[in-house]
């Protein structure tokens, strides 16, 4: 696996679409660790899903209703959550904003070799 540059410039990232509304930049990686921003517009929904990473996840931005094992709370700008593996989880974005993103291990689905 590839890894990141040390020092990492956002303004000379390219967002990725990927999903109606939503769209990412992967900042930094190795083989152990992620980070990742990931902006969404209001409505936007990070559907259900599961993986086998572990993810912290920062809200930089905006107000989210997550969910995470059937159970929703209503975060915004300056909370933060956490998804252990295998967890099902997903976000409804209910005011434009970001999330800062960080996998254990990487999310080598994310790169584009």
């Amino acid at each position: 696996m590839k890894t990141s540059k040390e020092f990492i410039k956002g303004d000379e990232i390219e967002w990725e679409v990927v999903g109606e509304g939503i769209k990412r930049k992967i900042l930094a990686f190795d083989k152990s660790v992620m980070l990742v921003n990931v902006h969404f517009e209001k409505g936007a929904v990070g559907v259900l899903h599961e993986h086998y990473h572990t993810q912290v996840t920062y809200i930089a931005s905006g107000k989210f209703d997550v969910t995470i094992n059937g159970v929703t709370q209503a975060l915004k700008e300056g909370d933060s959550f956490y998804i252990p593996p295998h967890a099902i989880h997903g976000v409804v974005c209910q005011e434009t904003g970001m999330l800062t993103d960080v996998f254990s291990p990487a999310r080598e689905d994310f790169l584009n070799y």
